[in-house]
């Protein structure tokens, strides 16, 4: 296997730090949609947890090692999923977190990591800009930056997912998964590369937040100005070069879908699945939607990464539900 960053061993140690609530999370069959796509679709939930996605693998191995350490400070910026993560992660392990993400990030999110007791920084600018104060913080406090996807502890807790797809399924023919900053693809890739290499990996980025797909089919980092998308977890600007050599490693295919594809499998998946999922979890359905002849006939799972929605906003893409909070 062509090497990455990564280590099934380093991966195996990961899930002995990882708190058991974000382990071994569902995964099943859904049928309901499956007359109308054409294929057998099994979905793997990373929302049922305290912070509604899959970012605390990553943390819970980042703050296990620095409270190691005896670290007491971090930063990071976030969209909004990583800062709360980091935030559950440190606040049970004794760490002062401050997460910096932009003013106009989702306000659900951004409550919930205030609620979870980290110090928030808001930037005037996108996620780029808020990485980059970020780095500034962590220079001038002398305090450890966290980085997603570039920090290999995040990457090695992104990929105890592709450990339980291995263990959990006896056989599928495809993953499709969400692709931002490319650790949470990688990252299964690379697990599955090893253990189950006849699996196609599928990265999935919004049309109106191409950088990474671009630069993994131009086999270069290729950055754009700005992004022009809902789904907000995914909406990066700048691929970071260590994490598109990984990605130019494992990856089969990546692929872009256009907004009303994402809204129409975030309507598929509250119709069909009963789920209320933010629109960078509904990529992979999205997926499915634009190119039905590709999936017609094969066991495909999408990994349903985030649930964190602004709930108006939420009524306002999908339309006619009754979401409520809980």
């Amino acid at each position: 296997m062509q090497q990455t960053r990564l280590d099934l061993a380093r991966i195996r140690a990961a899930r002995r730090v990882i708190d058991p609530l974000f382990l071994d999370t569902p995964l099943y069959r859904c049928e309901a949609p499956e007359p109308g796509l054409g294929c057998t679709v099994s979905i793997k939930l990373e929302t049922a947890n305290p912070v509604r996605s899959f970012k605390a693998r990553g943390t819970e191995v980042v703050a296990s090692r620095l409270a190691e350490k005896s670290s007491r400070a971090v930063v990071c910026a976030s969209a909004g999923n990583l800062g709360q993560a980091l935030a559950w992660s440190g606040q049970g392990r004794g760490l002062d977190v401050t997460v910096v993400a932009s003013r106009f990030a989702t306000a659900a999110k951004l409550d919930r990591i205030r609620a979870l007791g980290a110090r928030l920084e808001l930037v005037d600018g996108d996620h780029e800009l808020a990485r980059e104060r970020a780095a500034a913080v962590a220079r001038y406090d002398g305090i450890r930056l966290v980085e997603d996807s570039l920090d290999i502890e995040t990457c090695e807790g992104a990929a105890t997912i592709g450990l339980e797809l291995v263990d959990s399924l006896p056989s599928f023919d495809a993953v499709l998964i969400a692709l931002g900053g490319g650790a949470l693809a990688t990252d299964v890739r690379h697990v599955l590369k090893a253990c189950a290499p006849q699996v196609e990996v599928i990265c999935v980025q919004p049309l109106g937040a191409p950088a990474m797909t671009h630069s993994w089919r131009q086999r270069r980092v290729v950055t754009t100005d700005s992004t022009d998308t809902i789904a907000d977890g995914v909406a990066g600007r700048r691929p970071i070069p260590a994490v598109l050599d990984d990605l130019l490693q494992v990856a089969d295919d990546a692929v872009l879908v256009k907004e009303a594809s994402i809204i129409a499998g975030m309507r598929l998946l509250f119709d069909h699945a009963g789920l209320v999922v933010e629109p960078s979890a509904a990529l992979g359905v999205a997926a499915i939607l634009e190119d039905r002849d590709r999936f017609t006939g094969r066991h495909v799972v999408t990994i349903v990464c985030g649930s964190n929605v602004d709930v108006d906003t939420y009524r306002r893409w999908v339309g006619g539900t009754s979401v409520h909070r809980s």
